[in-house]
């Protein structure tokens, strides 16, 4: 594990492009504007790039004309059906706007699909890193990020450094799969912790006790960290504005799922967890925060009171 604070990578006062400013993109972005990194960016819905306008990035027109204007073009996407929608992959126009560039993808996707993508860049004269982050909206803006970084170790050295103004560290996992891999590790404890979380207040609340006491119990104890110094006062409050959405929660728990039964492996907390992040997204709940994942523990409990 290593932490990152050289010089931004790249050639100096190259522009880098950035696709994506959604919950995670556009704060990740901005700490890049603010460094002083030249950025060309762009993002579906075009509201989302105003900050960086006022932060003296360029605002592209389209994707198209981000790559055409940079060699380095950092991606964070949603999920691989918008990933391949922007790179236009599995049409003629895929080659033509990947050749000559390093793509850099630092989103949560599968690492069999990350693994095709690499080899399809490749073939059509380009370079690649994936580079998932572990952290939420909140670590974004403070550019506490911590960056998994995989590929060639020449493209992941040159990449590298350009993360530094949005990732408090950068960890080297090798080769195109395994920081995905890394990360879906990383979402495996996160995503079955807060669910326990989740349900130990619904279990104080049912007890009848004082929530502010629960999360003092908590902060006082071996378990407190910045993780639940955030999201106990959410689940106090009940403000589930997002900060990890749920149903990115459900997808990454799907992904985990799908690669524990690759490897062969059992996964029984992950699975329950998968059941209840998706009983909240059918509730509804699927772009407010994770922790709305209480909702489907009260749902169940309402069930047995019923009964």
């Amino acid at each position: 594990m290593t932490s990152v604070s050289e010089r931004p990578g790249g050639e100096p006062g190259e522009e880098i492009g950035f696709v994506g400013l959604g919950v995670m993109g556009q704060p990740m972005a901005l700490n890049l504007a603010k460094s002083g990194t030249r950025l060309v960016v762009w993002n579906r819905s075009a509201a989302a790039a105003d900050p960086l306008r006022e932060a003296s990035a360029a605002v592209a027109a389209s994707a198209e004309e981000v790559f055409a204007r940079t060699r380095v073009v950092i991606l964070m996407l949603v999920n691989e059906t918008v990933l391949d929608e922007v790179l236009q992959r599995g049409t003629p126009g895929f080659a033509k706007l990947v050749a000559g560039h390093v793509v850099v993808s630092m989103g949560s996707n599968s690492p069999g699909y990350s693994r095709g993508l690499a080899a399809d860049i490749l073939a059509a004269g380009g370079r690649y890193v994936e580079a998932p982050v572990s952290g939420s909206r909140k670590p974004a803006e403070t550019a506490q990020l911590v960056a998994m970084l995989g590929g060639d170790p020449e493209t992941v050295a040159e990449v590298r450094p350009l993360l530094a103004p949005m990732c408090r560290e950068t960890i080297l996992c090798g080769p195109i799969g395994n920081a995905l891999l890394m990360k879906l590790t990383v979402n495996l404890y996160l995503c079955t912790m807060l669910a326990g979380l989740a349900e130990a207040a619904h279990f104080a609340e049912r007890n009848g006790l004082d929530l502010t006491t629960f999360q003092a119990a908590i902060d006082s104890g071996p378990m407190a960290s910045d993780l639940t110094r955030v999201k106990i006062p959410k689940l106090i409050a009940r403000d589930f504005s997002v900060q990890a959405a749920t149903a990115d929660a459900f997808n990454s728990t799907n992904m985990i799922a799908q690669a524990a039964h690759a490897a062969g492996m059992a996964s029984p907390v992950l699975d329950l967890c998968r059941t209840l992040y998706g009983e909240s997204v059918d509730l509804g709940n699927g772009r407010l925060d994770m922790m709305s994942v209480i909702a489907a523990i009260e749902a169940r409990t309402s069930a047995l009171d019923r009964s």
